[in-house]
Formats: structure tokens, C-alpha cells, sequence
């Protein structure tokens, strides 16, 4: 049988992947999806995220042409944030995954719980 080659970065699925499968892209973009939003707006309505974080996080969105950034001719300058049409083609994607996430959530829960009943538990 012939060896596994390693995936290096050149690789489509690890290179799109890595940004969709860290912490905060997915939740950034769901919440865009729903149409353009200033920093704070984002940062109030996603919980537990950081300024640093989602400041990070829309650097890198914007990197990869999944979310724009307009400065806002306001006093004082406002930013707002909107996915782009790649950013439209990605979410709708995986959309069936965040309903996925939403419709299993308590059985996974649940099995993540007996799972750990049975590793604490090393009688059984």
C-alpha cells in the first residue's frame, strides 16, 4: 500500500477550509449574510468575541474577498462590512451546515455528555 502524501498548502480544501473552520469566520460571516453591518453592530450581536478577534477575523475575511469594508462619509467615519458576491457563494453553501448545527446541537450535546459519563467512569 503506497504512503499518504501530506497535504501541503497549496491544497484547495485546507487552504479555504482553515479560515472557514476557525472560531469566529463562519459566525462573522451568517451574521453578514443577513445584510452590511458596522464593527460594533457585529461585535454586540456575536457573543464572546473580542474587539482584537473581530477586528482579526474581518482582516482576514476581507483578505480572502469574502467580506468589503466601506468607510462610511460620516462624522466621525464609520466602517461597514458586507459579504461579497464569493462571500454569497460560500454561505450559501454552507448553510445547510448551520442548519445541520441547529437542528443536532442537543444530540450532540447529549452524546458529548454520555461520552464523558463513560471516561470518568472507568468501570464501564
Amino acid at each position: 500500500m503506497p504512503a499518504r502524501r501530506a497535504i501541503d498548502h497549496a491544497c484547495p480544501i485546507r487552504d479555504v477550509l482553515d479560515r472557514i473552520g476557525d472560531a469566529w469566520s463562519l459566525l462573522v460571516m451568517i451574521e453578514l449574510a443577513k445584510g452590511p453591518c458596522r464593527f460594533n453592530a457585529l461585535r454586540r450581536v456575536i457573543d464572546g468575541i473580542s474587539q482584537r478577534m473581530l477586528s482579526v477575523t474581518l482582516r482576514h475575511l476581507e483578505r480572502d474577498g469574502l467580506v468589503s469594508r466601506a468607510v462610511l462619509p460620516t462624522a466621525p467615519p464609520q466602517v461597514e462590512y458586507t459579504l461579497t458576491p464569493l462571500g454569497h457563494s460560500l454561505i450559501d453553501r454552507l448553510e445547510p451546515l448551520r442548519q445541520w448545527a441547529v437542528a443536532h446541537q442537543g444530540a450532540v450535546r447529549r452524546a458529548r455528555a454520555e461520552f464523558d459519563t463513560r471516561v470518568m467512569d472507568p468501570a464501564t
